[in-house]
């Protein structure tokens, strides 16, 4: 009796944490393939493909995945960051910066253009 009730529990909850895993994952994290078929594998197969979800998962975390720099991407070395990192990597602080430099040199009534230092001129 044991075998007929708690195995199928066990099984159904691989199953479930399975799938849950797998929703709250990346593209990075599904190791290529598209979560559709993921979803596939691991409810026409509930072992083999739970368990193969939970052991990928597992190596993609310890060959750098979530939480380290290189997002599991092996050769690739680690990601960038999407924005700029300090102030003189920014467009816009830069141009902010060209800006107020020509108001104030204006307002002294130096010529905005002219690039010679004040102390020079």
């Amino acid at each position: 009796m044991f075998v007929r009730v708690v195995l199928p529990l066990v099984v159904v909850g691989l199953v479930v944490y399975s799938l849950a895993d797998l929703a709250g994952s990346d593209e990075e994290d599904r190791g290529g393939l598209p979560t559709w078929l993921w979803v596939l594998i691991i409810l026409l197969l509930p072992v083999f493909g739970a368990v193969a979800w939970i052991v990928l998962k597992a190596q993609h975390r310890r060959a750098g995945g979530r939480g380290s720099g290189s997002r599991g991407r092996p050769g690739r070395g680690p990601r960038r960051p999407s924005g700029p990192v300090a102030p003189d990597d920014d467009p816009d602080f830069l141009w902010r910066l060209e800006q107020e430099r020509r108001r104030r040199r204006r307002e002294s009534g130096q010529d905005p253009d002219d690039d010679t230092p004040s102390s020079l001129a």
